[in-house]
C-alpha cells in the first residue's frame, strides 16, 4: 500500500512538471563517496495540497546512517540548524514551527537510502530550495571497536515552487433516476495525507424552480458524500462542491443534475369523437422529454398534429376524421432513451343533437298559436272599452237649466208666470 502511495505521488509530482516543460531526467552528485539522487530538481505545486521531493542516496564505504535532516534556506548560503524543517529524530527541537507536523518521509526506514520526503498543506511561502544532511557514524579500529559520529551535507538541492491552487475537487454522479435514493461524492484535489479540508454542499436551482436538496452529509479520508432522493424538479439544477484548505485555500467545482425519468402516460389522456371527428390527447411525463407516436395515424393521410411542452411533460393532441367507429381505442405510444410505454385511450362518443321532427314542432306550434289568439283578444278587449268610453257621455259633458232667476225683464216675467 506504502508502495502505491509512492508512486501514485511521484508520478502526479513528474506528471505536473512534465507540463510545464521540465525536465524529468534524474539528477546524480557525488562527492567523496556520497552521492545524492534528485529525480526533480525543479518542483512545482499548489497551495493547500502536497509536493513531494523524491530523491535517494548512497554514502562512503563503512559509514551507516543514523539519521536524515532536511533544510530550507537561501540557496546563496548553507542552511544551518535554524533552517531545519525535519529530523528523524523527534525529540529534536530545532525543527521551524510552520513546519512541525507537515514534513514525513515516504520511507521511515532509514537503511534503505531513502531520502524522499512529502510536506502538506503548502503555502506561497514553503517556496524556496531544500538541502539534505546525513548523520550516522563510522566504526573505528584502534585497538578497540568504537563508533566516529560523523555527517555529510549534500550540495545539490531541489527547488520548491508553490503557485496558488488551481486544481478542483472531483465530484462523481452516478446514473440519477427520479424516486431512487443516490449519492454524489466529492474528493478534494490532491493525495495528501496532511490536514482534513472542510468540504461543503451548495446548491443552486434555476430561476424557476426553488426545490432544495435535502440529504445526508458526511466527510471521510478528504472527501465528502451527499445523498439524497432525486425529483424532477431538480432536473437541470446545479450542485457546488467547496473544499477549503489550511491557510484559507479554497476551490470548488460546480456540476449540473440531469435526473433521468422513466416515460409514463398520465390519466388525464383520452379519445372523444363527435360527428365524425376524432380527437386524441396524449399527456406523458419524462426526463428527457419523450417523443410521442400514434399508430393509428399510419392509415390516415389527413389529420392535424398539436404538441405543447411543459417542463418535463409533452401534451399531444390528434384530430382527424373517421367514418368507421367500430374501433373502441386508440394507442398512444410514448418513449425516450430510457424506454418505452403504450396505453390504449378510451374512445368516448358524444352523442349529436337530433333534428326536430313533427311530434317535437307540434307543442311549440300550439303554444305560439295559443299566445297570437291570446294577443288578438286582449287588443279587441281595449278596442271596445275605448268606443263605449266615447259613446256615453260624461258629466262634464251634460247641459243644465238654471232655475234662478237672473235677468227681471218683462219678457222672462211671462215666462215666468204660472198658467190660470
Amino acid at each position: 500500500m506504502f508502495f502505491l502511495l509512492w508512486a501514485a505521488l511521484l508520478f502526479s509530482v513528474r506528471g505536473s512538471n512534465a507540463d510545464t516543460g521540465a525536465s524529468v531526467e534524474r539528477q546524480t552528485q557525488c562527492y567523496h563517496g556520497f552521492c545524492i539522487i534528485l529525480y526533480e530538481a525543479e518542483i512545482t505545486a499548489e497551495a493547500g495540497l502536497c509536493v513531494v521531493i523524491p530523491c535517494s542516496f548512497r554514502t562512503s564505504s563503512g559509514f551507516t546512517t543514523e539519521h536524515m535532516v532536511w533544510y530550507k534556506c537561501e540557496p546563496d548560503r548553507r542552511c544551518g540548524d535554524s533552517d531545519m524543517i525535519f529530523h528523524t529524530n523527534k525529540n529534536n527541537k530545532k525543527v521551524q514551527s510552520q513546519f512541525e507536523g507537515r514534513v514525513s518521509l515516504l520511507q521511515s526506514d532509514v537503511s534503505q537510502n531513502n531520502c524522499s520526503i512529502i510536506i502538506n498543506d503548502l503555502t506561497v511561502s514553503d517556496s524556496g530550495s531544500y538541502q539534505l544532511r546525513v548523520k550516522g557514524f563510522r566504526y573505528m579500529w584502534s585497538g578497540s571497536r568504537n563508533k566516529a559520529p560523523e555527517g555529510f551535507t549534500f550540495s545539490s538541492r531541489p527547488t520548491v515552487s508553490v503557485k496558488d491552487l488551481t486544481q478542483k475537487p472531483t465530484v462523481m454522479i452516478p446514473p440519477l433516476t427520479k424516486g431512487q435514493q443516490t449519492t454524489l461524492t466529492c474528493t478534494a484535489p490532491g493525495l495528501c495525507s496532511g490536514s482534513d479540508p472542510t468540504i461543503t454542499w451548495r446548491w443552486k436551482g434555476t430561476e424557476a424552480n426553488d426545490t432544495h436538496i435535502t440529504g445526508n452529509i458526511t466527510a471521510e479520508n478528504h472527501s465528502s458524500t451527499l445523498t439524497f432522493n432525486p425529483s424532477a424538479e431538480l432536473h437541470g439544477t446545479n450542485v457546488t462542491c467547496k473544499v477549503s484548505f489550511t491557510g484559507d485555500t479554497t476551490t470548488e467545482e460546480t456540476v449540473t443534475l440531469n435526473v433521468s425519468l422513466f416515460p409514463r402516460i398520465l390519466k388525464n389522456s383520452g379519445c372523444r369523437v363527435q360527428s365524425e371527428v376524432l380527437t386524441c390527447v396524449c399527456i406523458s411525463e419524462g426526463l428527457p422529454l419523450p417523443t410521442i407516436k400514434w399508430p393509428l395515424l399510419k392509415h390516415h393521410t389527413e389529420y392535424s398534429v398539436i404538441t405543447t411542452v411543459s417542463k418535463h411533460t409533452v401534451n399531444c393532441t390528434v384530430t382527424l376524421t373517421v367514418k368507421d367507429r367500430s374501433n373502441t381505442a386508440v394507442a398512444c405510444v410514448s418513449s425516450n432513451k430510457y424506454g418505452e410505454v403504450k396505453r390504449n385511450l378510451t374512445i368516448q362518443v358524444e352523442q349529436e343533437a337530433d333534428q326536430p321532427g313533427p311530434g317535437a314542432v307540434l307543442p311549440w306550434v300550439v303554444a305560439a298559436l295559443s299566445l297570437i289568439v291570446n294577443v288578438i283578444f286582449i287588443i279587441c278587449l281595449v278596442f271596445l272599452w275605448n268606443t263605449r268610453k266615447k259613446v256615453k257621455p260624461n258629466q262634464e259633458d251634460r247641459t243644465y237649466m238654471s232655475l234662478r232667476k237672473k235677468d227681471l225683464s218683462p219678457e222672462y216675467d211671462v215666462i215666468g208666470q204660472p198658467l190660470n
